[in-house]
């Protein structure tokens, strides 16, 4: 676990767009290719831009990643070291300018690369950096974030839940808040139909006291109500809902691991070439 110096406590406040970006990639890169690592303004740009692992996509040139470095600079989250020969190379001190540790930090740099998501992406995604096994393990993870102010909840916490980071501008922060309605949607109350009287029974040789009705031509009889929800029907949207959640998993783990080979192989190539 990374120490995080107890006399200064964390530094952190809301970033602009592009500098989360940045951030974000120096996270993942420090973690997923640490031979490549620190990087270098080229290699930020590229990282930055990169279409896997990514929300919303982005076209960086290098005076918007120039920008954003100094600005990360000035506030203490990175450090521009002088490499080999002329090549600046630049590193995070994100574990002590959020006050996180390893894993939590991890999930912070997914959150910054795609912004909300659900909590089973979450876990999938930030596992190619550090091993979330199960939910269960990411749930603490994710209490403490929130409790710091790290992290929010987009949606009710429970199953199926959207969260994102708290490193927004606060006017950022309040259109992707509307954009998941703040919470999820009611179910509407289906009210069940009333009972049906039983039929009056007629004597032989009696007229009945009024006679039946005549559907109207053009007139269709309303149908009947829909039964009540059971107890069966939401344990079977919550398997649904489950099946859906491990199905995104296996998806972003495959996605992960092709763009981590990806990776891999360019920064192999750089070192060729460079």
């Amino acid at each position: 676990m990374q120490a995080v110096d107890p006399g200064e406590g964390p530094k952190w406040k809301p970033l602009e767009r592009n500098e989360r970006r940045v951030l974000g990639v120096l996270v993942e890169k420090a973690k997923t290719t640490p031979s490549a690592y620190p990087l270098t303004l080229n290699a930020l740009r590229t990282g930055s831009n990169q279409k896997s692992n990514r929300f919303p996509s982005m076209e960086l040139e290098e005076h918007h990643i120039e920008d954003a470095v100094e600005s990360l600079q000035k506030q203490g989250a990175v450090t521009r070291l002088q490499g080999d020969g002329r090549t600046e190379k630049f590193r995070h001190h994100a574990y002590e300018w959020l006050g996180v540790d390893k894993v939590e930090l991890a999930v912070m740099a997914e959150l910054l690369l795609r912004g909300a998501q659900t909590l089973g992406e979450l876990r999938a995604r930030a596992s190619r950096m550090e091993p979330i096994k199960t939910q269960g393990d990411l749930q603490p993870i994710v209490n403490a974030l929130v409790e710091r102010g790290l992290m929010v909840y987009l949606t009710p916490p429970g199953r199926g839940a959207v969260v994102t980071h708290n490193l927004y501008q606060p006017q950022e922060l309040e259109k992707v808040q509307r954009e998941h309605g703040g919470g999820l949607p009611s179910q509407p109350v289906v009210q069940p139909a009333p009972p049906t009287p039983p039929p009056t029974s007629v004597r032989p040789n009696e007229a009945p006291s009024a006679a039946p009705e005549v559907m109207q031509p053009g007139f269709r009889e309303d149908p009947p109500a829909p039964a009540p929800r059971t107890a069966d029907d939401s344990d079977l949207r919550d398997q649904i809902e489950q099946l859906r959640g491990e199905l995104a998993e296996l998806r972003e783990e495959y996605k992960s691991e092709v763009a981590d080979l990806r990776s891999e192989l360019e920064d192999v190539l750089r070192q060729l070439t460079g």
